[in-house]
């Protein structure tokens, strides 16, 4: 089974069940300061797993393009991957346990055909505050699964909250147990360095997750203790290529349609094998990261030293470094990898408009850069008396220098690099990007602070009022938010004039004098844009969609949140004006 065919069969199958799909999100969330990349599903329908009412009803599916860069180092292995996609459904205060893990065994013992024989199941064991989730249990054993293959786990596998385990959730958060589901290859034995221990979350390599039912259920008090939710949610999330993988019994996804292509490219121009256990690890990397850092450029970052941009060219350099090992001349090279990610994903619905030729444009400059560096760094390493494994890492770090390519450097000085000291180094900025990633995530997945629900109206306000003083032909480009101010980037050819920027936020602030109520309606899309809802980013959106209209001002269509009344955003003060590209410009405000 190929892996499009798998989604469809999929999507088909939830369908099938009452679900509505719905369009995946953008890799790069707008509006969300708590992250850098759409990493699951389900951050798009944060608001609505909270109570919100969704415009498709309270079924939904679909498969979302997913980054996670916390997975940049674990990439290499035959299972992890920075870029994938999540299949997903959800249910939002209607179905629960019963019928979803009855469905997604029907989905893969009936639809996909697997041998419940390679199937293994795990559920919440429970802890002090929340009782043991036997309820799962009973479902799983319902289903005939045996007891040799259920598997209770703590808080740590099968607890699912923004924060964490129950103990690092804040009050107020939401989160519940959660149940996964294995897939064992018998071909495979277990890794040694596990014993007997050896279970299917050991991540020994014998045992693939390939599925994950979240049940959001409680709610933490002000006391520490959990209460039941009266809307109970269920998320579930599924990694396409590794449920692909065990479709045909194969444990190394690299292998699948979705990146053997790329594999197969890579054997052709480095004249090696992928067959060689030597070669696996950089031609896998390779992979993964052309892939990552096709559909990151794609979707509006560029290469730089900070955020989204500072990934990207992590990703890149990194493909670099490794190609090194194959060829001195890494532009056609290149070239040929980004057409070979091109051609698997060009019949997907998200495949983008401007294709492979804007990519090669990024990455070919990005190149030239590294180039730049790497020459740079060898005019370093020549001033060095002694290369240890703390300079190594830092030549690593600023400029891109593996090890192996330092240590050459080193053996003709007569020096040795102390690996171990390297691997330290290399160990405490891993730990420091981890720590980095979760604080994010600790700020609240999808924040819908009072203070960022009220820069979110303000874009309305902000959209509606440049197209009064610059003319109809502004439209929106990408937005920002943080809690500290907004971004708005929008079409317009030349730079805004101060007595224009001045003009538009006196008349946002009109509009906020006013007290404008804020209301919204769930509208057929096409009746929607008929009644001059702006939406253009309408392929983001359903059928139906939900239409906030700001008095007789602005009206657009959009998923929220949003205030109730423009009295409650203040003053609104815009901070600077610049480009953002060719016929794009950017500004900053800040409400006070």
């Amino acid at each position: 089974m190929t892996s499009n065919e798998l989604r469809q069969k999929y999507l088909d199958f939830f369908k099938s069940k009452g679900h509505k799909e719905i369009p995946s999100a953008s890799l790069v969330p707008e509006n969300d300061p708590t992250t850098l990349f759409t990493s699951s599903g389900m951050q798009q329908l944060i608001p609505y797993l909270k109570g919100q009412a969704h415009p498709e009803g309270k079924r939904l599916t679909d498969s979302q393009p997913c980054f996670r860069s916390q997975d940049i180092e674990e990439v290499g292995d035959n299972r992890h991957t920075t870029f994938f996609e999540m299949l997903g459904n959800w249910s939002l205060g209607d179905y629960f346990k019963k019928d979803q893990l009855t469905w997604f065994w029907e989905f893969l013992t009936q639809e996909l055909k697997l041998d419940p024989d390679k199937l293994y199941v795990s559920y919440f064991e429970g802890d002090d505050q929340i009782p043991e989730d036997t309820e799962t249990k009973n479902i799983w054993q319902e289903l005939g699964i045996p007891e040799n293959h259920i598997y209770a786990y703590g808080t740590k596998k099968n607890w699912w909250s923004r924060s964490g385990t129950p103990e690092e959730m804040p009050a107020g958060e939401i989160g519940g147990p959660d149940s996964e589901v294995f897939y064992e290859f018998t071909q495979i034995e277990h890794d040694p360095k596990y014993g007997e221990k050896c279970h299917p979350n050991c991540e020994c390599g014998r045992f693939l997750e390939i599925g994950n039912s979240v049940f959001i259920q409680y709610e933490k008090q002000e006391n520490g203790t959990f209460k039941e939710l009266p809307q109970k949610n269920v998320d579930f999330g599924g990694g396409l290529e590794r449920i692909t993988a065990v479709s045909v019994n194969e444990p190394d996804i690299f292998k699948i349609d979705l990146f053997w292509p790329i594999i197969g490219k890579i054997e052709e121009l480095s004249k090696k094998n992928y067959s060689d256990p030597n070669e696996q690890n950089p031609m896998r990397i390779i992979a993964d990261h052309i892939k990552a850092a096709f559909f990151l450029i794609e979707s509006g970052v560029q290469p730089s030293n900070k955020l989204q941009g500072y990934i990207l060219r992590r990703l890149l350099r990194r493909v670099m470094v490794k190609l090194n090992l194959y060829t001195k001349d890494q532009r056609p090279f290149l070239g040929e990898l980004i057409d070979a990610v091109a051609e698997i994903y060009r019949a997907t619905s998200y495949f983008p408009e401007q294709g492979e030729e804007l990519v090669k444009q990024v990455v070919w400059e990005e190149l030239a850069k590294f180039e730049r560096a790497l020459a740079q760094g060898l005019k370093e390493i020549e001033k060095i008396e002694n290369i240890t494994g703390k300079l190594a890492f830092d030549l690593f770090q600023t400029y891109g220098f593996p090890l192996e390519l330092t240590e050459e450097l080193a053996k003709e000085k007569g020096l040795e690099i102390d690996r171990e000291e390297f691997r330290q180094e290399f160990e405490k900025h891993k730990e420091l990007s981890r720590t980095a990633s979760a604080g994010m995530f600790k700020g609240g997945l999808g924040e819908q602070s009072e203070v960022t629900t009220k820069y979110h109206t303000a874009t309305h306000l902000l959209h509606a009022a440049l197209r009064k003083v610059l003319g109809e032909h502004v439209q929106q480009k990408g937005s920002n938010i943080t809690a500290e101010r907004l971004r708005f980037d929008f079409s317009q050819p030349e730079k805004v004039s101060e007595e224009q920027l001045k003009e538009v936020e006196n008349l946002v602030n009109e509009q906020i004098q006013k007290d404008l109520p804020v209301t919204s309606e769930v509208m057929d899309k096409e009746d929607a844009l008929k009644s001059g809802a702006l939406g253009f980013f309408t392929e983001k959106y359903g059928d139906k969609v939900t239409v906030y209209t700001i008095g007789d001002f602005s009206k657009e269509i959009c998923g929220g949140p949003h205030v109730n009344n423009t009295k409650e955003l203040g003053n609104f003060k815009i901070i600077k004006e610049e480009s953002a590209g060719a016929g794009v410009r950017r500004i900053y405000a800040a409400l006070s």
